[in-house]
């Protein structure tokens, strides 16, 4: 369980490096600043990001959901201004960075998965 946790984190930290390789605009000094961002932005996509979801969400239902992109685009931007090490220099950019960060995990998380279940299987 603790491995397993481990090794998600450990991804979206190299996620978040590959993000910073493409969106001009975000910066991480080392996968050590990635590894703890990666760890800042979980929290505050677990702790915050539905706060605002809530308190969003007839702006939400107008615009068809795509007010979610501005919603990440934000949580990004603040997991980049409360940490040193890791900067997202404007929303738009915070907003790139979501949207590719989440793609990234999501590629890495199930590519180690299939690459466990047929270690495993």
């Amino acid at each position: 369980m603790l491995l397993r946790l481990l090794l998600i984190w450990s991804l979206n930290a190299l996620a978040l490096v590959a993000v910073a390789n493409f969106v001009p605009g975000i910066h991480v000094d080392g996968f050590m600043a990635a590894f703890i961002a990666a760890f800042i932005l979980g929290l505050v996509n677990t702790l915050v990001r539905p706060i605002f979801v809530v308190l969003t969400l007839p702006v939400t239902v107008v615009t068809l959901g795509l007010f979610l992109f501005a919603i990440n685009g934000l949580m990004f931007w603040f997991a980049g201004s409360i940490l040193r090490g890791f900067v997202v220099e404007s929303f738009w950019s915070g907003v790139v960075g979501a949207v590719l960060y989440s793609i990234f995990s999501w590629a890495l998380s199930s590519a180690a998965a299939q690459l466990l279940v047929r270690k495993n299987g």
